[in-house]
């Protein structure tokens, strides 16, 4: 009986990472008590496919749910957990955009991230962070640079909605990032606090477009930046104002919303008020990456069992995930090859 009712309590609102490559004894009994709703991967946990396998499975059956989620970011390029020689380098966002005409750079931006779904499927991992939906900004800090797809909010729109596609397609739930928008961000928020000081209706031209047009994707990540044109003070993630009126009510967001790690310097306050602060604000989910032991029993003091309203955006985004059709890996890989090395303007 015990077990059954560890098995059917509902899962706690965070998402924890863990140090290695295999879970000891102690994540073990931690994740077991604790009971978060899913899992997040970094290259320190993953070195070949057998052993990220293994390790998908034992992190699930901490829990006792097969189907708990575990999330990776591989946008390609710059931010890529899972690398060669095992897995294909996939190339950075921003790499589309250059390829001529938008319905090619949109064939290869969907195949591409079908190849990427199809690797992340084989290993277990059922949700990627990815696709980046920020705006490139000239003047802004690098952090998001070539991860972004583009410059102007049309071709984001259209170059990271067609990678979502191609995510789907695979089985793999895509995460929009990063809420509202982090192109214009004057820092670098894994070090310190950016502040985007422009007018909203700017905002509403350019940074915002993306988000509202791709609003039906199932999980998003909010940004640990301040606009002060919405809350003078408080990062999206911690902004009830943003969060209810800007991200839920103006884009119309309702599925999933996580913070960005709060364990990034951008955030002040302990790691328990932080999580408390963003979940108050009205995040579905904390999100908490290093596997650090005492940093995640302080986030997890601070974390209740996920609420209604959050639990039936999950499952609305779990109805979302499909098994993918049958892949011709080899056939796509050459048709990626092709696109990207621009052999097909050449017939046209």
């Amino acid at each position: 009986m015990t077990a059954r009712i560890l098995v059917c309590r509902r899962p706690r609102a965070v998402v924890f990472g863990c140090v290695g490559e295999v879970l000891d004894a102690a994540e073990k009994r931690f994740f077991a008590a604790i009971n978060p709703l899913g899992f997040i991967l970094f290259a320190r946990n993953c070195s070949e496919p057998d052993q990220v396998r293994r390790l998908v499975a034992d992190l699930r059956e901490a829990v006792g749910r097969t189907d708990a989620p575990v999330m990776i970011d591989q946008e390609g390029g710059r931010v890529a957990r899972l690398k060669p020689p095992h897995w294909r380098e996939a190339p950075a966002p921003m790499c589309f955009e250059g390829l001529g005409r938008i319905e090619e750079a949109q064939a290869a931006a969907q195949l591409n991230a079908r190849l990427i779904a199809d690797e992340l499927y084989g290993l277990g991992i059922t949700i990627n962070c990815a696709p980046v939906l920020d705006v490139r900004q000239p003047d802004a800090d690098p952090i998001i640079g070539d991860r972004a797809y583009g410059d102007t909010p049309d071709v984001v729109i259209r170059l990271a909605g067609a990678a979502c596609d191609g995510f789907l397609e695979g089985g793999v739930l895509p995460v929009i990032k990063h809420l509202p928008g982090h192109g214009r961000a004057n820092a670098d928020s894994h070090l310190q606090l950016p502040v985007v000081d422009v007018r909203r209706d700017q905002l509403e031209r350019t940074d915002f477009l993306p988000f509202r047009n791709l609003r039906h994707m199932p999980w998003a990540f909010t940004a640990h930046v301040v606009y002060t044109a919405l809350d003078e003070t408080e990062p999206a993630t911690m902004s009830s104002k943003v969060i209810a009126e800007v991200i839920r009510a103006n884009f119309g967001y309702d599925g999933l919303l996580m913070t960005d790690d709060l364990s990034m310097m951008a955030l002040s306050g302990s790691l328990a008020e932080r999580a408390g602060a963003a979940l108050a604000a009205g995040c579905d989910l904390a999100v908490h990456c290093n596997g650090r032991m005492d940093e995640m029993v302080e986030v997890a003091s601070a974390v209740s069992p996920m609420t209604d309203a959050a639990w039936g955006r999950f499952e609305r985004a779990e109805a979302m995930r499909r098994p993918p059709a049958p892949f011709d890996r080899t056939a796509a890989l050459a048709e990626f090859d092709r696109l990207m090395s621009g052999s097909l303007r050449a017939e046209l």
